[in-house]
């Protein structure tokens, strides 16, 4: 790397973990105001609360890492063309291509950092603060599957098991119901309170039970405090029916999906964007940079001020039209490939023109 490039990456670099920084403290900052008084009445201790913040940091870096980027791409420019160091460099013979070049290396640093990111650490750091949410701050989750309607799990053997609500340590379940079917008709059916597992026997127990069995001449019923039933379903299958796609980590999310599908389940098109999302969203560290380098290559009234303003402007409506974009994937406006990447791709052809007009 010649000494150019590498005072301008080592520039480059400072200031976006200086601006990451700023946003990250902002975050916790606005976020403790508005949760301080739950804090206060739960009486929650101190390494819980700082265990949520820090947990709730890998999810901010990969928001925020867009105008991160421009940001600090923006000002290190802005400051080379402002001190005159930019044209000294230009008569040198650095053209736009080079000048860029230290800025996108550090762009791919931190995309292939959010990489990471996104497919493990943030979803990891995401089941447990919504757990800390659900259980001391009592948040729920509209979206979740313990919130909604009942759960329906087919089960082998013409069995089906029916979930009224999961607990929160997900090891257990509330109202439930199981059917057995025959070539006539229903032919079991189990009703209880309550079904726990039992790691001895390695099946589900479920209490306070009502059994009625269908016969040609009748119905039989009887009640038991506890009935032991062996089932396919298991405390991992339990608990990813109350995962959200962004508690998923990338492999579990792809294998999900891909089980879904394969089972003919509809309405999966907000998870299938939440997929292409996790993808989508640490390239535009990288894309970015293309609007920011060029954009401020040339000196600018206004100084420092105009060169934040035009950042966070621009910044903010790639996270705008992120979000916008990915509410018609949701819907099934969009495919949801599309909806994840079109983002990128119009600040991708922006970049490009402004890239392209820039003198060289």
């Amino acid at each position: 790397m010649k000494i150019l490039d590498r005072y301008i990456f080592q520039q480059f670099v400072k200031t976006f973990i200086f601006t990451t920084i700023t946003f990250v403290s902002l975050f916790i900052l606005i976020n403790m105001v508005e949760n301080l008084g739950d804090f206060m009445d739960r009486k929650l201790h101190f390494t819980d609360i700082v265990l949520y913040y820090l947990r709730a940091i890998p999810e901010t870096i990969l928001i925020t890492s867009p105008v991160s980027s421009l940001l600090a791409s923006i000002l290190v420019a802005g400051r080379l063309a402002g001190s005159s160091e930019l044209p000294a460099i230009r008569s040198a013979g650095v053209s736009m291509s080079q000048l860029l070049y230290p800025f996108l290396l550090g762009g791919t640093i931190i995309c292939a950092v959010n990489i990471l990111n996104s497919f493990w650490v943030a979803p990891i750091a995401a089941v447990h603060n919504h757990a800390f949410e659900r259980d001391h701050l009592g948040k729920s989750r509209s979206n979740s599957a313990a919130e909604g309607s009942n759960l329906h799990i087919i089960e082998p053997g013409n069995r089906v098991v029916t979930i009224g609500r999961l607990n929160t340590s997900l090891t257990a379940a509330k109202e439930i119901s199981i059917e057995e079917f025959s070539a006539t008709g229903i032919a079991k059916r189990i009703d209880g309170e309550s079904m726990r597992y039992d790691s001895e026997k390695k099946e589900w127990a479920v209490d306070k039970a009502a059994e009625r069995k269908f016969t040609a001449t009748g119905e039989e019923y009887h009640t038991q405090p506890t009935i032991n039933i062996p089932l396919s379903l298991t405390l991992k299958s339990l608990a990813e029916l109350n995962l959200r796609p962004d508690e998923m980590q990338f492999t579990h999310h792809w294998q999900y999906l891909s089980e879904k599908k394969h089972a003919g389940f509809a309405g999966l098109e907000r998870t299938r964007v939440k997929l292409h999302t996790k993808i989508a969203v640490p390239f535009a560290s990288l894309i970015i940079i293309l609007i920011g380098v060029p954009l401020s290559a040339k000196k600018k009234r206004g100084g420092l001020a105009t060169e934040i303003g035009i950042s966070l402007f621009a910044g903010f409506l790639f996270l705008g039209l992120q979000k916008t974009i990915a509410t018609f994937g949701y819907n099934g406006v969009l495919n949801p490939m599309l909806a994840a990447w079109l983002p990128n791709l119009l600040f991708l052809a922006v970049g490009y023109g402004i890239y392209r007009y820039s003198p060289d």
